[in-house]
């Protein structure tokens, strides 16, 4: 079975309570709608509710979330995955969310996942029933070119 890539499987659309006092949906549910897109991405590669039972799960290290355009009450967005990176114990993903009704880059991304045993709440080797998915997702995903957004850091540049 190929995985998809990118991975495109996740629609949203922009609830009344996500708006802010600028009319516009507010930088906390970004990130709502973008765990929504890990979820999606998850299933797909065995991490999702079957997954659960095993007392193993993801935890971020680190994200990084660029805002690009506005999003308003109602509009609809798509949430395009892409695998960076994998090893043994880590997931490096990004996500873009596009505004349905042009296309638009409302916002991306980047984030480090750990995988941890939640009963011991340490970092461990994904288990060998996932290892196999996990590792063709992300040959899958390996062609792809990196977003020129990814590894972007937070500076003001004197000019």
């Amino acid at each position: 079975m190929t995985f998809p890539a990118p991975f495109a499987d996740f629609e949203g659309a922009v609830r009344p309570e996500w708006i802010d006092s600028n009319d516009h949906m507010n930088l906390a549910y970004h990130v709502v709608l973008f765990d929504q897109g890990t979820d999606a991405i998850y299933e797909a590669m065995g991490l999702g509710v079957e997954y659960r039972p095993t007392g193993h799960g993801t935890f971020a290290a680190e994200t990084h979330t660029v805002y690009a355009s506005e999003l308003l009450l109602g509009d609809r967005v798509r949430v395009t995955s892409h695998i960076l990176g994998l090893d043994e114990k880590r997931l490096h993903l990004a996500h873009e969310m596009h505004r349905l009704t042009d296309g638009a880059l409302a916002a991306a991304q980047e984030l480090l996942l750990l995988h941890v045993d939640l009963r011991l709440r340490k970092v461990v080797p994904w288990l060998a029933p996932v290892w196999p998915r996990l590792q063709q997702a992300a040959a899958a995903h390996a062609a792809l070119a990196k977003p020129d957004w990814v590894g972007r850091r937070i500076e003001l540049r004197r000019r």
